[in-house]
């Protein structure tokens, strides 16, 4: 069977509108603990990509009818040797070529613009887990890509939250933080923090394990931050932000943040959580993680539960999350493959 593949823009609202719709119906099925896709997110997201980012739209047609989404982010400030490659495809239409038809499409599109690496996400089970169609990691293996490194999923509870743990986590990890002070804030960043942000931010890849992925810390600064702050807020999107000061220099040393959707009031995910090398042993990753948690929930009532993921070899920061309460979900797998 014939199948087409046809580029189309944020401004071509028929086109989006299918797009939104694949990409709700695949998440419905293969991750359905996730909360469903947030419109004005998706939509805003087609508008703005993220800045540094070019993005490429494209969805494929089986007998006339739009089945497959992709969405292809081409960096421009750093890794520009890289497409990052989301490929999408109704669950009833999967294993017809669809997805490969798109794969080839993102191909060329990578070798036209002079890139040598493809990457792309997978969920799958975990062993003794939570069932995942296997359809993903099926796929990448089928196109010669490489596994280049395993991140796990894990879920708090927070209806199950054991308050008296997190009282004992802080008590102890309170008298090593002397010299420090807890700062908090939603939305933008204060300004007098913006530029500790940016070189807190530009050191996540080179801090967090990334295996075998070939992608370079991302160059961050006060506008970059901004920039992505105004996309954050344009897709509807609210965070609460705790971090730790540095007292005798006045700098933000420590930091993470907890994020959620305009819809799903119920869910967040845990984003950056990152602490200056220079102040490592302090317990101020622990400190901020807990106090942000209590941070969020004051402010959002209807929070039940908090997602985030961490490369599965990533020790310290699965042994906060799992004193915290995080328990693994499932696995995912990040592929790469070399043009």
């Amino acid at each position: 069977m014939d199948i087409a593949v046809s580029t189309f823009t944020a401004d071509d609202t028929e086109a989006a509108e299918r797009a939104y719709e694949i990409e709700s119906a695949w998440l419905a099925v293969d991750v359905p603990d996730f909360p469903p896709v947030c419109r004005q997110a998706f939509f805003a997201g087609l508008s703005h990509p993220w800045p540094g980012y070019q993005q490429h739209l494209a969805l494929a047609y089986l007998a006339g009818k739009p089945v497959g989404f992709l969405r292809a982010k081409l960096p421009e400030v750093d890794n520009t040797d890289n497409v990052d490659v989301d490929i999408a495809v109704l669950p009833q239409h999967r294993r017809r070529g669809v997805g490969r038809a798109l794969f080839e499409h993102a191909v060329r599109l990578a070798r036209a613009q002079g890139r040598k690496r493809l990457f792309g996400m997978s969920v799958a089970a975990l062993p003794g887990g939570t069932p995942r169609p296997e359809a993903g990691r099926a796929f990448a293996t089928a196109l010669g890509a490489k596994l280049a490194l395993v991140d796990v999923r894990r879920r708090l509870d927070v209806t199950r939250i054991d308050e008296a743990a997190l009282d004992r986590l802080l008590a102890e990890a309170r008298p090593r933080a002397g010299g420090y002070s807890l700062v908090c804030w939603q939305g933008p960043t204060p300004s007098e923090y913006l530029d500790d942000v940016a070189y807190l931010e530009s050191r996540l890849i080179e801090d967090a394990p990334m295996g075998d992925l070939e992608w370079e810390p991302e160059r961050m600064d006060a506008v970059r931050i901004r920039d992505i702050e105004a996309i954050r807020e344009a897709r509807g999107r609210r965070a609460y932000h705790v971090g730790m000061r540095h007292d005798d220099s006045g700098r933000l040393v420590a930091w993470t943040f907890l994020d959620f959707g305009a819809t799903s009031p119920w869910h967040a995910f845990q984003q950056i959580t990152l602490v200056e090398p220079n102040h490592r042993g302090h317990r101020l990753g622990m400190i901020i993680k807990v106090e942000n948690l209590r941070y969020a929930i004051t402010h959002e009532p209807e929070l039940r539960a908090i997602d985030t993921w961490n490369a599965a070899v990533n020790d310290h920061m699965v042994s906060i999350n799992e004193a915290m309460g995080f328990r693994p979900v499932d696995g995912w797998d990040n592929w790469q493959l070399t043009l």
